[in-house]
C-alpha cells in the first residue's frame, strides 16, 4: 500500500486502463480513480480498448477517454509517456487485446486493482480482494486505505456507485457484504443519488434493446430442467435484425437464471470471428471453472465469459454437451 501511495505521490503523467467491452464497473472505476487524481493535481488518462455501451455515457469524465481501437498512435504516445499505468478490472493482459501487448513492452510501474481469480504476474504492485464485489469499491478501500476519504466529491461517489451497483447486480448477489452497503451510505452522504444512478444505467432501452429481449426470451430461450441450466443463442443476423448496439444484451443472461431451479445460465452471441459467452450460475455450483475448462475465458465463481472461433450450431452443440457432463453437479 505504501508503494502504490507512493508511486502516485511521485507520477507526473498516469494512464488507467480496463478491459475490453468495458462495463459499470470498469467504467465507474476507471472515472472515480480519474477524478480522485484529478483532484490531488495529478494528470491522468483513462484509456479503453474499445467502446462500452451508452447507458454509461452519463458519468462525469466520459468525454475525456481514449480508444484504443480507434485512437491506437494517440494512446500508444500517452503510454509512452506515463510514468504510472492503472491496470483495473482485468488480471491479465490478454483480457485488454492487443492493447495489453503495447502495455506489456513499456518499461513503466505497472498497478492492478482488481478482484478477479488468479491475477497473473505482469505488474509491480497489486491491490487485488478477489472476495470484494467490485473494483469500484476497491478503489473506494484503496483511497481509505490512504487516509483521503477527504478527497471524495459527488462526481467521484457516481463513478463508485455506478461501479458497485452493476457488479452486484443492483447489490444482490453473495459478494455484496456489509462493508459496501456501509460504502454506499457514505457514497449517499456525499450526495449522490442512488435511484437516478439505478435509472440512467437501467432505465434507457431503446424500443429495438426491448424487441430484442422480447424475441431471445420467446424464441431462443432453451432450458433443460433435469440438468438445472438454460441458454440463448443469438446469431449475428439476429443481432443484425433488432439493430444490436453494445449493451443490448447487458443482464439478458440473468433471465435464464431467473428461472426457479436453474443454477447455470449461458449467453451465446455470434460475432464476426467467433462465438462469445457469458456465464451466470447460483448456489454451489462455480460457473468460473466452466467458463475456463471449454470456452477459453473465466472470471468470478458466479460471473464469467468466454470466447471460441466456431459457428454458433458448434457452440450450441458444445454447451449442451458441458451441460450433460456436469448435471450430477448441478443437481447437487
Amino acid at each position: 500500500m505504501i508503494e502504490i501511495k507512493s508511486a502516485i505521490e511521485n507520477a507526473k503523467n498516469v494512464v488507467i486502463t480496463t478491459h475490453k467491452s468495458p462495463d459499470g464497473d470498469a467504467i465507474g472505476s476507471s472515472l472515480a480513480l480519474y477524478h480522485y487524481l484529478k483532484n490531488k493535481g495529478i494528470k491522468s488518462s483513462v484509456i479503453v480498448p474499445d467502446a462500452f455501451p451508452s447507458f454509461l455515457n452519463w458519468m462525469e469524465g466520459v468525454n475525456d477517454i481514449f480508444y484504443y481501437d480507434s485512437q491506437k498512435n494517440e494512446v500508444e504516445e500517452l503510454m509512452t509517456k506515463a510514468d504510472l499505468i492503472f491496470c483495473l478490472d482485468y488480471n491479465a493482459l490478454n483480457r485488454i487485446g492487443p492493447l495489453g501487448d503495447f502495455i506489456k513492452i513499456l518499461d513503466v510501474t505497472k498497478v492492478v486493482i482488481d478482484h478477479h481469480q488468479d491475477p497473473h504476474n505482469f505488474a509491480d504492485h497489486y491491490f487485488v480482494d478477489t472476495d470484494c464485489c467490485s473494483t469500484a469499491q476497491l478503489v473506494y478501500e484503496l483511497i481509505e486505505q490512504f487516509g483521503e476519504l477527504n478527497q471524495l466529491s459527488k462526481i467521484i461517489g457516481e463513478c463508485i456507485y455506478c461501479g458497485i451497483m452493476t457488479d452486484t447486480g443492483s447489490f444482490r448477489y453473495p459478494s455484496t457484504t456489509s462493508k459496501t452497503h456501509n460504502i454506499i451510505a457514505e457514497l449517499l452522504e456525499l450526495g449522490v443519488n442512488g435511484s437516478s444512478v439505478h435509472q440512467k444505467v437501467y432505465d434507457t432501452f431503446t424500443e429495438n434493446r426491448l424487441r430484442l429481449l422480447g424475441y431471445a426470451l420467446t424464441e431462443k430461450l432453451k432450458v433443460f430442467n433435469d440438468e438445472k441450466a438454460a441458454y440463448i443463442s443469438l446469431s449475428a443476423e439476429e443481432l443484425k435484425r433488432f439493430n444490436f448496439k453494445k449493451g443490448d444484451t447487458e443482464g439478458l443472461v440473468n433471465y435464464c437464471l431467473s428461472i426457479t431451479g436453474i443454477k447455470m445460465a449461458i449467453l451465446m452471441t455470434e460475432k464476426e470471428e467467433g462465438v462469445n459467452f457469458s456465464f451466470r450460475s447460483k448456489d454451489d455450483f462455480y460457473v468460473n471453472k466452466i467458463a475456463n475448462k471449454y470456452f477459453n475465458g473465466g472470471g468470478h465463481v458466479y460471473a464469467a465469459g468466454g470466447r471460441l472461433e466456431i459457428s454458433l450450431k458448434d457452440a450450441e452443440n458444445k454447451v449442451e454437451e458441458v451441460i450433460s457432463l456436469h448435471k450430477n453437479e448441478l443437481n447437487v
